[in-house]
């Protein structure tokens, strides 16, 4: 089995407040069904019942593996004690009042279950050797936000229940609370999956590598979902989106003069890809800015090269990428 992936996606996109320009073609694909795991596990929390063990071995084992490995740090559900430890990790009372509220918030998914049919599509399209994974929900609180495993694929729904809910207000900052939404649901799930397909190769610690192979993700993933919004994509407030486009010049020309786009040092090129707001260029200046900046590359390239989508994510030579896309926001 392939090794489980544990992702904590911040999502982020870029340009103005004008939507993506994806193919609309994949809209009326049909739906994809989400496996309910997170209300069947929650009828095991509140009734304790040891008959509905068995059911979620018989219907679940590997959620119930990726669960025990990922939140439990139990590898396997065959060791002793393992329904009492999940039992009472998911009985903590506010963890349990959380998880409550969320399968009702999400009782209904009809909507996330089309986008994801829509988003599936496009990928199946683009990628004809790409398999699409089963698609679950899970509840995590507040830990593991996407699970990817062999053909499994899961998000956590506890991370989406919205910028007014009353728990995030005590442990999130407003520029966190937007990508904790519902309409991040789909976008995170083919993220997820894209990261898990085509895992980042180059070097984490250069800049210009990391960013070439966000947006690549990012830029797929708008493609797949054309109906959303950019800023929503990215995660940010339209006032952030403006500043973006408005500075994009003076964002790029930061990065060339202070020499960032290839010194290998982790610590500089990592304030790039955090969803804190990147003070260390402007006082005003969103987070994600190496996404952003990453994302208007693949943009210009996939326009000058027409490359496929397969073709994109083959190519791996970040330099080469900046090259062909004659990317000069000048």
């Amino acid at each position: 089995m392939r090794s489980i992936i544990y992702l904590f996606i911040a999502l982020l996109f870029s340009c103005t407040s004008c939507k993506s320009q994806g193919n609309n073609s994949f809209q009326e694909a049909e739906p994809i069904h989400i496996e309910r795991f997170d209300q069947a596990l929650f009828q095991l929390i509140e009734s304790d019942d040891p008959s509905l063990q068995a059911r979620l071995l018989r219907d679940y084992p590997d959620m119930l593996e990726v669960i025990g490995k990922g939140i439990l740090n139990m590898q396997s559900t065959d060791m002793p004690g393992f329904f009492d430890r999940l039992v009472n990790y998911y009985s903590e009372p506010t963890l349990k009042d959380l998880y409550h509220d969320a399968i009702s918030l999400y009782d209904s998914i009809e909507d996330i279950e089309q986008q994801l049919g829509s988003g599936f599509a496009y990928l199946k399209a683009s990628f004809p050797s790409m398999q699409t994974p089963k698609i679950y929900m899970h509840v995590s609180g507040l830990n593991q936000n996407v699970l990817v495993a062999e053909n499994l694929l899961s998000i956590s729904i506890d991370k989406y229940m919205g910028k007014t809910y009353p728990l995030y207000l005590d442990f999130f900052y407003n520029y966190q609370l937007e990508t904790m939404q519902r309409s991040h649901i789909a976008p995170d799930y083919l993220s997820g999956w894209l990261l898990s397909e085509y895992p980042f190769t180059g070097k984490e610690n250069v800049l210009l590598e990391r960013m070439i192979y966000e947006g690549k993700i990012k830029y797929l993933v708008s493609q797949a979902l054309p109906e959303m919004e950019h800023a929503d994509l990215m995660g940010y407030t339209e006032a952030d989106m403006e500043w973006c486009r408005e500075n994009e010049k003076t964002i790029w020309k930061a990065i060339i003069e202070r020499k960032h786009l290839y010194t290998p040092d982790h610590l500089t090129t990592g304030k790039y890809f955090e969803r804190t707001p990147s003070l260390f260029l402007s006082p005003d200046a969103p987070g994600n800015l190496g996404v952003w900046i990453g994302w208007q590359i693949i943009q210009k390239y996939v326009k000058e090269t027409a490359v496929t989508p397969e073709e994109l994510m083959r190519q791996t030579d970040a330099q080469s990428i900046l090259t062909a896309s004659k990317y000069k926001p000048f």
